[in-house]
């Protein structure tokens, strides 16, 4: 393993270097598509359209639901994949949000204190208007999100459960990666080694 090192800590990078790199790649997922290899309803899966790695496989960083587009991560190193994803990281997930109905300043700050879900307490941690030049007033608003946890449709429960539906949802940051302008949906471009080295620390718990 690579002596690489962050502000004097290791960063356990497993073969990131030598005959056997590790690859990363991030991936503009578009609407329709499943997170999975294979799909008992034959839809098509964020894994048709990848390259094939050079060693082992890719693993999938985290899911998106089949109506959700933006960034996937991928990469053949399971070790940082489950660092990405252990919950003890709180690794920031950012989200572009459009929703039906505008929401009043009350029920924004109840989504930051946080509410109850069916699994467990639920918060944003920071919710940001997106302002959008319109002719007329709109009876929809859009927001930029972050939470730190990546449980299943949790966004959209989130909002739901302030009694909003979420009508666009596209995430648009993984901890330090975010999804370069430019890529179109369905695109793909592998990471370079400042990136999958921002991974690493990240899945290792070093912020950056």
């Amino acid at each position: 393993e690579a002596d690489i090192r962050l502000d004097g800590r290791k960063l356990h990078l497993g073969s990131l270097t030598g005959a056997e790199r590790a690859e990363a790649l991030l991936y503009y997922k578009p609407i329709g598509e499943v997170t999975t290899r294979r799909d008992p309803q034959g839809r098509p899966t964020v894994f048709d359209r990848l390259p094939g790695p050079r060693h082992g496989r890719w693993v999938v960083v985290g899911r998106l639901d089949v109506n959700t587009a933006g960034l996937l991560l991928f990469t053949t190193d399971g070790t940082v994949a489950h660092g990405l994803m252990h919950p003890s990281r709180q690794i920031e997930r950012e989200y572009l949000v459009r929703l039906q109905g505008c929401p009043d300043a009350m029920a924004l700050d109840r989504l930051r204190r946080g509410v109850m879900l069916e699994d467990g307490p639920a918060a944003f941690d920071r919710i940001v208007e997106q302002s959008v030049p319109r002719a007329v007033p709109s009876r929809n608003a859009a927001y930029r999100v972050v939470l730190r946890e990546g449980r299943n449709r949790e966004v959209r429960r989130l909002w739901a459960a302030a009694g909003y539906e979420v009508s666009r949802l596209l995430r648009v940051r993984y901890g330090p990666i975010r999804l370069p302008e430019g890529l179109r949906p369905g695109q793909w471009r592998y990471l370079d080694a400042q990136s999958m080295a921002a991974l690493a620390a990240a899945a290792d718990g070093i912020e950056r």
